[in-house]
């Protein structure tokens, strides 16, 4: 049974159409996706986003535009009681040279180039995304 939401808010950094994942190992499983994470209690959607960049990366970020909201129903891969929400923003990293990622979770970084022929993301709505940031930027 549902009895919990979370809601989710990620951010589409890209560049040189290139876009930048994070790799981080999540309940066992390999997962390639965008960077930000979980809204706090308190907290606005852009609040979140930058507060996730800082403690995750150490770097500030322009939110330059809404991108895609979730738009149907879905259960979390995680929590199978948990209903998902994402919000995905397009940004641009403010101060680059800066880039430190700080959450042990996270593996590595990689800007992935938005013009290849697969789709490389296992997360359902990353999925959606990736598939708009090729209508968006080529």
């Amino acid at each position: 049974m549902i009895d919990k939401i979370n809601i989710r808010v990620y951010a589409c950094a890209v560049k040189d159409k290139k876009v930048l994942t994070l790799f981080e190992e999540y309940a066992g499983e390999p997962l390639m996706k965008f960077p930000g994470g979980g809204l706090e209690f308190g907290e606005g959607v852009l609040e979140c986003l930058h507060r996730e960049f800082d403690e995750e990366l150490n770097v500030k970020v322009d939110i330059v535009e809404h991108f895609y909201t979730q738009e149907d129903f879905l259960v979390s891969r995680f929590r199978e009681n948990e209903q998902l929400l994402t919000i995905y923003y397009i940004v641009n990293i403010v101060n680059q040279e800066d880039f430190l990622i700080l959450d042990p979770c996270i593996e590595k970084t990689e800007w992935i180039d938005i013009d290849r022929a697969d789709n490389p993301f296992s997360l359902p709505v990353d999925k959606i995304v990736f598939d708009k940031l090729k209508e968006k930027y080529l």
